[in-house]
């Protein structure tokens, strides 16, 4: 029994690490394209502002495929409880992110409906970026689960109050690091206007990490004694305090990962506060899924960790060697 919890908790981490790569690396791209009409003012320098992710947006994809994938053979009834009870979100986001990835080809290769890709563009990233917010809210404040430990709400449900709030703020999340990134892959007046909204994001995201935090306690009383919640906080205040002085200062290559280390923090509060559940039951805690009562047979989360052992250092280092090859300034590409 001890050895099964321990290789349990060990996959609750290892898909916490993969969605949390999603979340910083796709969030990047996400919140550039949703800030694309407010950094670019023309063609030449939304060219660029694209051509700045153009090389890693779909890598930074397979973080997601993967977080799926790990959770499906690991934790299979909570994979089927979510896929099947979100199924309106889901397909709402699988749309977003195939209209999104298109219209980056289509609007260079049909220039005369280039305007009505690019706003397809900037509304997938926008919706994508904002109902995944929204479904972490809702696995973490709890959904309505039957006594099969089955969804039992209907779309609406997804829509309550409090998870849009951590839907809201996600999608201030991610606009920040997409600004940083706009600081870091730009020059001249694209990036003074990066170092604007970057500015102004801060400020947004502090207010909204102060409210996260504050409804995090409130909701998870136990959350007074966990150390991994107080590094969270530390962590994100490290992250926004270094932000307002990197900007304040124009450096260009420091916002990017104080965001990402403010972004690190609300992702550990909220898995802190989410452990050991996988999807919380609002009408029952007894229905909860959790790590102990959803996951596969100890020999499957055996041979899973042997293979995770051999593909996560590789997607790793393929993530470092692509961004180290597409390093320095983007300059507008034709491609894109």
């Amino acid at each position: 029994m001890e050895d099964i919890q321990n290789f349990q908790i060990l996959w609750f981490v290892l898909i916490f690490i993969l969605l949390l790569g999603y979340a910083l690396l796709d969030g990047f791209d996400l919140g550039l394209a949703v800030l694309l009409p407010f950094l670019g003012r023309n063609k030449e320098e939304k060219d660029t502002l694209i051509a700045s992710i153009g090389p890693v947006w779909d890598g930074n994809e397979v973080w997601l495929v993967t977080g799926g994938g790990a959770l499906f053979a690991a934790f299979p009834h909570a994979y089927a409880t979510a896929f099947s009870g979100f199924y309106p979100a889901m397909m709402l986001v699988l749309l977003a992110l195939i209209f999104r990835g298109v219209s980056m080809e289509f609007r260079v290769n049909d220039p005369v409906r280039a305007g009505l890709w690019e706003k397809a563009f900037i509304m997938g990233s926008g919706l994508a970026a904002l109902l995944f917010g929204v479904a972490l809210g809702n696995i973490i404040y709890g959904v309505p689960l039957d006594d099969r430990m089955e969804y039992s709400g209907d779309f609406l449900t997804l829509l309550r109050p409090v998870p849009l709030f951590f839907g809201v703020a996600g999608f201030a999340a991610v606009l920040l690091q997409g600004s940083t990134w706009a600081v870091l892959k730009t020059e001249g007046e694209v990036q003074k206007r990066a170092f604007r909204a970057a500015g102004i994001l801060t400020g947004i995201n502090a207010v909204m990490a102060v409210i996260a935090f504050s409804m995090l306690a409130a909701l998870f009383p136990l959350l007074s004694g966990n150390a991994l919640f107080y590094l969270a906080a530390v962590m994100t205040i490290a992250g926004l305090t270094g932000l307002f002085f990197f900007v304040s200062k124009k450096n260009d290559a420091m916002p990017f990962w104080a965001s990402s280390l403010s972004f690190t923090g609300l992702f550990l509060a909220a898995g802190s506060a989410q452990f050991p559940n996988l999807i919380t039951a609002s009408n029952d805690h007894n229905l909860s899924l959790t790590i102990y009562n959803s996951s596969t047979g100890l020999y499957t989360l055996q041979v899973m960790a042997v293979i995770a052992l051999v593909g996560m250092p590789i997607v790793i280092g393929y993530t470092i060697f692509v961004y180290r090859l597409f390093k320095g300034k983007a300059k507008a590409d034709n491609h894109y």
